[in-house]
């Protein structure tokens, strides 16, 4: 399993990167790669295309229905209604309840008009795995203003397909039972740290600091920490700084383009 970062920025896009969205991929045994999009926020649909054809993604899951994580599902539309090669059968989308409506409200679908055809919508069900070729996806509802979701994906490990591995995505969360369950012994957790110690801290239930989600991976016994979800007016460094004060694991920073091989 791989894990390439398509856009990591915070809240909106950055000077140098797209908002929140990641490619995970697997071979199964027969070699065909399937591919599972977590977001697709502002400014990523155009970055995804360095890494696949968005003909050929398999299921996209949405954490929350906050633009910078499914603003581009939008442009999406387009490519896959007006793209000579036409895809044969719609993508998968999985996100909060409420997801279809939204997305049909953000395109701007006419009376009458559906997206049938490119996208079939359904709902998270908290408990419930979803199984994509190789991949296992379990969703866990996590701590956000609005309904959002942290994502565990279970597959086969690149070094030895026999082995499985876990990869753990937090999506916007600030600390919770939920997240804690989603990152339990995961090879890698990918986790916002949108929020400085010190200067948001009368900011509760919405975003983690880098401290927080440092405490997220030691509770849940993470081996590996990536921090991601930095919005453009914070340091990175400082988040770093926050998450290796409390977390001994590996610990590294999203940045676009980089591969996470388990």
């Amino acid at each position: 399993m791989r894990v390439t970062v398509v856009g990591c920025a915070g809240s909106f896009p950055g000077p140098t990167s797209a908002a929140s969205s990641y490619l995970v991929e697997a071979d199964d045994a027969e070699g065909r790669t399937w591919r599972v999009l977590l977001d697709l926020g502002n400014g990523a649909l155009g970055p995804l295309q360095l890494y696949c054809d968005p003909i050929d993604l398999d299921v996209i899951g949405i954490s929350h229905l906050h633009p910078d994580h499914v603003a581009d599902i939008s442009g999406l539309l387009v490519y896959l209604r007006y793209h000579p090669a036409r895809r044969a059968g719609a993508i998968e989308i999985i996100g909060p309840f409420g997801t279809a409506s939204r997305l049909g409200e953000a395109y701007g679908l006419e009376p009458g008009e559906d997206m049938s055809a490119q996208f079939t919508v359904s709902v998270w069900q908290p408990g419930r795995a979803v199984r994509v070729g190789p991949l296992e996806l379990f969703p866990t509802a996590v701590e956000h203003p609005v309904p959002a979701y942290a994502v565990r994906i279970t597959g086969p490990s690149e070094a030895d397909p026999a082995q499985p591995v876990t990869f753990a995505y937090s999506g916007d969360s600030d600390e919770c039972d939920g997240l804690d369950e989603a990152a339990r012994n995961a090879d890698v957790l990918l986790c916002e740290a949108s929020f400085l110690e010190g200067r948001d801290d009368d900011v509760r239930g919405i975003h983690l600091t880098g401290r927080r989600a440092g405490e997220t991976a030691t509770r849940a016994g993470a081996r590996m920490l990536v921090l991601t979800h930095i919005p453009a007016w914070n340091d990175p460094a400082d988040a770093l700084a926050e998450a290796r004060a409390v977390y001994g694991g590996a610990l590294g920073l999203a940045l676009p383009g980089l591969v996470i091989t388990l």
